[in-house]
């Protein structure tokens, strides 16, 4: 059965904070090969397929762009800013994963490159993501369950 709504509705991403347990950590970031932000640096993330939670996109869309696979993510927060992406209305749901050390990467799918960065050498980042890196340390800083 089809239905059809008289409002608009938001796409729904989400995207993947992989971050290392190590005195300096380090963030996993793409480079975006394709537009918006073509070039800049991002955490993996995509859009959300009907048959999943936005966990099940995170995880998905971390090995898709870079093939590293984890087993647990913990949300950090939702993000719903009216500008956030410029091609249109978009909602994510970002998700923290916690590995040891740094695990071999590489950039795939729509996903130029995939680099690990420590948390003194970040570059910009695309869209909000600032402000999720942000949120995501305060996560990390704060649930000592999930280290």
């Amino acid at each position: 059965m089809d239905y059809t709504y008289k409002y608009p509705r938001p796409a729904v991403t989400a995207d993947c904070v992989v971050m290392t347990n190590e005195p300096l950590p380090k963030f996993l970031l793409i480079q975006r090969g394709t537009d918006p932000f073509k070039g800049a640096w991002a955490f993996p993330g995509g859009f959300m397929n009907m048959d999943e939670t936005t966990e099940q996109c995170a995880i998905r869309e971390l090995e898709e762009e870079t093939g590293l696979k984890v087993a647990t993510v913990h949300q950090i927060g939702a993000y719903s800013k009216v500008d956030r992406d410029p091609r249109g209305r978009t909602i994510t749901v970002a998700y923290l994963a916690i590995i040891n050390s740094p695990e071999e990467v590489k950039g795939q799918d729509d996903a130029a490159k995939a680099a690990w960065f420590p948390i003194t050498e970040l570059p910009p980042l695309a869209f909000d993501h600032y402000d999720i890196m942000q949120d995501a340390l305060r996560t990390y800083a704060t649930n000592i369950d999930i280290k």
